[in-house]
């Protein structure tokens, strides 16, 4: 039988990479515009397939992984994403460009889905190793922003993809000797751990659906953003790639360190109690920021960071909480398929939007589909709790 905290470690890792990887590129291309002679509009589309395999791959992903196997989903995502970057660092045209992001895309798909649903399976306590899973996700981020600085800055643009990607297949190789093929009849298999009357569920569905479309959208469209909007708004403090990284990566490790508060607050709390505070300081720090620089700016951003990131928690806890072990990794992939797709389009967005009005544009318009998550938080029903139970 796998041991949950080894399960749980590798799959904690898995969150890291994930989020890495598909951050890289919003950082290079900073400075991949100027060695391919394009601009930030022209070369940023190339992500958006990527970022649509993310959330529509999520689907088969997630069916795959109740019906065949997570583990062996899992093994497929550590040495497909790390091929799948290393292949970036190599490309020499556009097209070579945006079928590797698309690849990059396709192998992210699997975490999510597959990964979380494991999380759920072996947790003691779900709203903890949430918490702790999602420190790890947006470690990730923050990483991806610094080292991509660093290393852009020192060896360029391509080992940025291709050093993390040969770590991430050695990682994957790491997996497939230490953990096994799961036999759910002996692991700890959690039940749905929160209920609501059944005349209520309409409301978690109509609730999770309108909040997972407007902080997913957002939040990539944030995390995408940041690098870029640093470089622009953060002139008068440096112009440093690795410095503006070393910005970022603070900001996103307060995000992070944000996910595992909230988390703990999950197992004493209902989800509403929770969630409609986090809810309403998005949109007006989202507007605020819209006009300010330097300092100012970086501290409107943790804030922003500390809301959309803690968000994340809740939806995905709120699946974990009201779905059972059969169906969960296709829940999560409905969650995934409806908040990526909806994430995809943001990328597309935000070069529209820069283009044609800049950030002050863009941070209104996000500003106010996050009132979408207000109204979100307010319908959510009260919930009835019941113990975890093992098989």
């Amino acid at each position: 039988m796998n041991h949950p905290s080894r399960v749980i470690g590798f799959v904690n890792a898995g969150h890291f990479i994930d989020h890495y990887a598909m951050l890289i590129f919003a950082a290079a291309v900073v400075i991949m515009g100027p060695a391919l002679d394009m601009s930030y509009a022209e070369l940023l589309p190339y992500a958006t397939p990527g970022f649509i395999a993310f959330g529509a791959g999520s689907l088969l992903t997630g069916w795959l992984g109740d019906r065949w196997s997570r583990r062996h989903m899992m093994l497929i995502f550590y040495l497909g994403i790390g091929a799948s970057m290393v292949a970036v660092g190599l490309v020499r045209t556009p097209v070579q460009l945006g079928t590797a992001l698309f690849a990059i895309g396709l192998f992210a798909s699997i975490y999510h889905p597959v990964g979380t649903a494991m999380i759920v399976s072996y947790a003691e306590r779900l709203g903890r190793e949430m918490g702790i899973n999602g420190v790890w996700g947006n470690l990730g981020v923050a990483s991806s922003a610094l080292v991509t600085g660093v290393i852009g800055e020192y060896l360029g643009w391509r080992f940025a993809f291709i050093v993390p990607g040969v770590l991430t297949m050695l990682i994957g190789v790491a997996f497939a000797c230490t953990v096994t093929h799961e036999d759910r009849r002996g692991a700890r298999q959690a039940e749905a751990q929160a209920r609501v009357a059944r005349e209520h569920m309409w409301r978690v569905v109509v609730a999770l659906l309108m909040v997972v479309i407007a902080i997913s959208t957002t939040f990539n469209a944030v995390t995408v953003a940041l690098p870029k909007l640093f470089a622009e708004r953060l002139a008068g403090l440096t112009q440093s790639p690795a410095l503006l990284g070393l910005i970022a990566a603070g900001v996103y490790v307060c995000g992070a360190m944000t996910q595992y508060t909230i988390g703990r607050l999950l197992d004493r709390h209902a989800l509403k109690a929770v969630a409609l505070p986090l809810s309403v300081v998005l949109a007006p720090l989202l507007y605020l920021a819209a006009d300010f620089t330097d300092l100012a700016l970086i501290l409107v951003s943790v804030g922003i960071v500390m809301g959309a990131f803690g968000q994340v928690t809740v939806n995905d806890a709120m699946v974990g909480k009201y779905t059972s072990e059969e169906w969960r990794s296709r829940a999560y992939a409905v969650r995934y398929f409806v908040g990526f797709t909806a994430a995809g389009a943001s990328v597309g967005l935000v070069a529209w939007l820069h283009e044609h009005g800049g950030f002050s544009t863009m941070l209104h318009a996000f500003a106010g589909l996050c009132l979408f998550a207000v109204a979100a938080a307010l319908i959510l029903p009260p919930e009835i709790r019941v113990p975890a139970t093992t098989n």
